[in-house]
């Protein structure tokens, strides 16, 4: 079967920027299968060693989220909407004053001011 694939921001350079592909499969695992050979990028983004869908990478067949509906072994049909959504994390702030400025990212911080810089590491 046929289907469209959405591609996030994040691996679109291993699609030559392409935002959607086309991938074939009666599943879902074969829809994988077909976008990992044609985008050999993709290879290890996607599923672990053992072939499972990475837990922070979310895949919806027709808005359904496939952990609901069968994971790999989930039926697609021609013309099927495959979208890929990896979890998203941390952040990073910047607090400015009086000529200083702190930047944060996740345990990090680094302390900037009258030219020099001081990185703290949390954990």
């Amino acid at each position: 079967m046929a289907v469209s694939v959405s591609i996030p921001t994040i691996l679109r350079a291993h699609t030559d920027g392409a935002k959607r592909v086309p991938a074939t499969g009666a599943t879902l695992g074969e829809v994988i299968a077909d976008l990992e050979s044609n985008h050999p990028g993709l290879v290890g983004r996607l599923r672990d060693d053992g072939g499972a869908l990475l837990r922070f990478v979310n895949i919806y067949v027709n808005d359904e989220d496939v952990r609901f509906t069968g994971g790999l072994d989930t039926a697609v049909a021609d013309g099927d909407d495959v979208t890929v959504l990896p979890a998203v994390a941390g952040g990073a702030s910047v607090l400015t004053a009086g000529g200083a400025s702190v930047l944060t990212a996740g345990g990090a911080s680094v302390l900037t001011a009258g030219g020099a810089s001081v990185l703290t590491v949390r954990g």
